[in-house]
């Protein structure tokens, strides 16, 4: 491999790409992260526990309760008002023997943490840079230079670059929903409980950001949600309080508000031909259920895990490690995809057959501990 410039090229500078970097270095591959700038990403991520434990282990961060918050209830409300409606059910970590499910991080703590870090890895360089194209294994960078490794990494997005060059195909659903970000000010705390109030056309959802702040995750039809924005920070506080059924008193705005448009997006194998997808390049799904970049941490742990695993040198290296990732991941992509994509779409259906299944299974997983304790694992993404 003396001919190439690293043994491995990770294109992509978010969460799941900066994980993957460093994973990569620390096992003791020659690896440059290619990670051009980007906007300040405003948005949480809740990780359970799992995925803090791979973070922790991976030396990504230390003590999560430095830059996080606990999540140790989750409280489902159904505010539909259809005819058959699920009860109110509240899940304890507790009941699980767990200090908390997760926790929940802003991603600017995150990627800063993970910076630091990388800057400690003598083998890990970071290029500022975006990529206009691969052939093989070889990319073109934005400057017009070009760079080699026998194994190239995708962590670059839903668009990703990488995935479509190198033929990997993929499958994405458009939604009319959208989801609508923002940091909230509360006049009652909500502690560590994850509250979610389910509508027709999506969840209304606070999530625990430390005393009496909350981040908000809404989704509804794109129009509709365009519609509050637009309508200044007063139209969006009396809906706010409306969704929220008043429960936590007066509201007011922390941070400015963000729509982002909503998909589903999977591939049938995440690797092939000395190249690898991991995060969003691989798998996105509307933020049901906490799974985006915990399936994208598994992504990255599964990845070192071939990595260790695959003997170095020989010419098809990289053939064989894309080959073996993409085999581990499969289960795991398509069990969470169809799990996250049954989960939205029957918070969406208005059949009343639908209707009866969700209700029902939510007064099973409220009278059954051990459903219950099979939905945490679930969840959770326990292996």
């Amino acid at each position: 491999m003396t001919d190439f410039d690293a043994d491995v090229l990770v294109v992509g500078g978010g969460l799941a790409g900066m994980a993957a970097a460093i994973s990569i270095a620390r096992a003791g591959f020659d690896t440059i992260h290619i990670a051009p700038e980007a906007p300040p990403d405003r948005r949480t991520s809740a990780l359970m526990g799992p995925s803090v434990d791979f973070l922790r282990q991976a030396g990504l961060i230390g003590e999560p309760a430095a830059i996080g918050h606990a999540l140790t209830h989750i409280r489902i409300i159904d505010a539909t008002g259809r005819l058959i409606r699920a009860p109110e059910t509240l899940f304890s970590a507790a009941e699980a023997d767990l200090p908390a499910f997760g926790w929940n991080f802003a991603n600017i703590r995150l990627l800063d943490q993970f910076r630091d870090v990388a800057r400690t890895l003598t083998n890990l360089e970071t290029r500022n840079l975006g990529v206009t194209a691969l052939s093989g294994d070889t990319v073109t960078l934005t400057d017009g230079s070009r760079l080699s490794a026998p194994l190239i990494v995708g962590a670059d997005g839903k668009g990703s670059l990488v995935r479509g060059a190198a033929g990997l195909a993929m499958r994405e659903t458009r939604f009319s929903q959208a989801a609508l970000v923002c940091d909230l000010d509360l006049a009652r705390p909500i502690g560590g409980t994850s509250v979610e109030f389910h509508y027709p056309n999506g969840p209304f959802t606070l999530v625990p950001a430390g005393g009496n702040r909350a981040n908000l995750v809404w989704i509804d039809e794109r129009a509709t949600l365009d519609a509050a924005r637009a309508g200044g920070p007063d139209t969006l506080l009396a809906l706010f309080a409306e969704k929220s059924q008043r429960l936590f008193g007066a509201i007011t705005l922390a941070s400015p508000a963000f729509v982002f448009p909503l998909s589903v997006l999977s591939v049938p194998r995440a690797g092939d031909r000395g190249v690898v997808l991991v995060g969003e390049a691989a798998h996105a799904f509307p933020p049901i259920g906490a799974q985006g970049l915990n399936l994208g941490l598994r992504d990255v742990a599964d990845l070192a895990a071939t990595l260790a695993a695959t003997p170095r040198g020989g010419a098809d290296w990289g053939e064989r490690v894309s080959r073996d990732y993409a085999d581990r991941r499969a289960a795991d992509l398509a069990r969470t995809g169809g799990i996250v994509d049954a989960l939205f779409r029957s918070l969406l259906a208005d059949m009343l057959p639908a209707q009866m299944l969700r209700a029902g299974g939510l007064w099973a997983l409220r009278l059954a501990p051990p459903l219950r304790r099979r939905a945490f694992a679930l969840g959770m993404g326990q292996r």
